[in-house]
């Protein structure tokens, strides 16, 4: 029986990028593009579920193309958009039509954003100009640069450590940074883990052997494990690492995208479920294995886990490119989009339950 959903139509725009608010169940916002962001304008929309279905509370229009959006953690009606032209935008949805912030170093595209969930003071982007930046929401300069020196798709915060940040880029790497450590050569680099790398142990049978290294284009940190960080990309795989070990190789693997995972989010309610979303037109649910029956811990030298795939949700009928977990209720809800102009809001309980 496939999960009862919601539908609303960004007409005129290809979205990129969807969050629950972090305040409210009833409140999403989409970061989009005219023209599958090739050229032309962009708009964020806030949209509210009532009664009545998805509606449009408001929509703030740039420039250039929209590829991601993070709700403000200190103002529960701002949210920040970056965007094609290097720019970040802070919109709080009792102001029309302005930013009531712009910030603008990035000297190509602002392809992420991500507010700090901790100390909720400060927020980050990544650039296609290989950097990272810190800002605060108050001032209109960075705080830090940090270099990473090529197209960076994706920066996050550690869920429990405001000073952690990590990133995944074109070179095939996932970064840790540790702000507490001195400026040095590496700029706060503590851990560069190569997503392709050969595990010191076998591949349980059937999981493909590493492929070569390829594009990262996106990772989330485990909300119930801060140690663990999963990653998606160009080689239709999805990987979890345990960023303490020095073995290389991947926790788990999932494999099951016929395209590359554009986006994917650990689930805030069960510490082994994933999401994801591909240019296969698919959303997946997973299992990473670590609460499977026979399942060890994530130590030096241990087997990799071949995950599993809980249930795909096949609704879109273009690039599967932006999905996100409802924070309250019963746990399984999600929003997802695509360049179909669609967005969908769904209970993945279902899938979910299936497994055994």
């Amino acid at each position: 029986m496939e999960a009862p959903m919601l539908e609303f139509r960004t007409a005129g725009f290809n979205p990129y990028a969807v969050k629950y608010s972090p305040y409210f169940d009833s409140r999403i916002a989409v970061a989009s593009a005219a023209n599958y962001g090739i050229v032309g304008n962009g708009r964020l929309f806030c949209l509210g579920l009532g009664p009545q279905g998805i509606q449009v509370e408001r929509t703030f229009d740039t420039n250039d193309a929209q590829y991601d959006l993070a709700w403000s953690e200190l103002n529960e009606n701002q949210l920040l958009v970056a965007c094609g032209d290097g720019s970040i935008k802070l919109y709080d949805t009792n102001v029309a039509d302005f930013p009531v912030m712009n910030f603008h170093e990035h000297k190509r595209e602002t392809f992420s954003v991500a507010w700090s969930p901790v100390t909720k003071d400060t927020f980050a982007s990544s650039s296609w100009d290989g950097t990272i930046k810190i800002w605060s929401p108050a001032r209109k300069d960075s705080i830090k640069t940090l270099p990473v020196g090529n197209c960076t798709y994706s920066t996050s915060y550690c869920p429990s450590n405001p000073n952690i940040i990590s990133a995944v880029s074109t070179d095939s790497h996932l970064r840790i940074f540790d702000l507490r450590t001195p400026i040095n050569a590496q700029y706060h680099l503590v851990n560069k883990i190569p997503v392709h790398a050969s595990p010191a142990t076998p591949l349980p049978p059937g999981l493909a052997p590493p492929a070569m290294p390829s594009e990262v284009l996106t990772h989330d940190w485990n909300k119930y494990n801060d140690a663990v960080v999963a990653t998606g990309g160009v080689d239709r795989a999805i990987r979890t690492f345990d960023i303490r070990t020095t073995t290389p190789g991947p926790a788990s693997v999932m494999l099951g995208h016929d395209y590359a995972v554009r986006r994917l989010a650990w689930s805030p309610h069960a510490r082994d479920v994933i999401i994801s979303a591909s240019y296969d037109m698919t959303v997946r649910l997973w299992t990473d294995g670590s609460t499977m029956a026979g399942a060890g811990p994530d130590a030096p030298g241990a087997p990799v886990r071949a995950g599993m795939q809980l249930g795909v949700m096949n609704r879109h009928t273009e690039f599967a490119v932006g999905v996100d977990w409802c924070l309250f209720g019963v746990g399984g809800w999600v929003a997802t989009v695509g360049w179909d102009e669609r967005v969908l809001l769904w209970d993945a309980n279902q899938l979910i339950r299936g497994r055994g």
